[in-house]
C-alpha cells in the first residue's frame, strides 16, 4: 500500500471537469485506488464517489493504491491535482 497526501490547488476543487480527469487517470493503473477527505474514503475511480467527498480548494486529501503498480499510481494523480488541472 502506498500512501500520500496533497493539497488541492486549483479553487473550485474537483468538481466535474477535474473530477472527470481524475478518474480518467485513475483508470490507467491496474491498482485499487481511493481518495480520502477526512475520515471519508471513496474509490478514485468513481465519478459519483469522488464527487461525493465535495473537495473544495484548499483541501488536503490522500490518495492511496494498493497494487501492482501503486506508486507509479499515486505519484501520477498527486501530480495531477498539483498541476491545478491545467485551470
Amino acid at each position: 500500500m502506498y500512501v500520500k497526501e496533497v493539497l488541492v490547488q486549483n479553487q473550485v476543487g474537483l468538481h466535474a471537469r477535474p473530477a472527470t480527469f481524475f478518474i480518467q487517470k485513475a483508470n490507467e493503473y491496474k491498482s485499487s485506488i481511493w481518495v480520502e477527505k477526512e475520515e471519508r474514503r471513496v474509490n478514485a475511480k468513481s465519478l459519483l464517489g469522488v464527487l461525493s467527498l465535495g473537495i473544495v480548494g484548499g483541501t488536503n486529501i490522500r490518495i492511496i493504491a494498493d497494487g501492482s503498480d501503486e506508486q507509479g499510481a499515486v505519484d501520477g494523480l498527486v501530480q495531477l491535482v498539483q498541476s491545478g488541472f491545467s485551470e
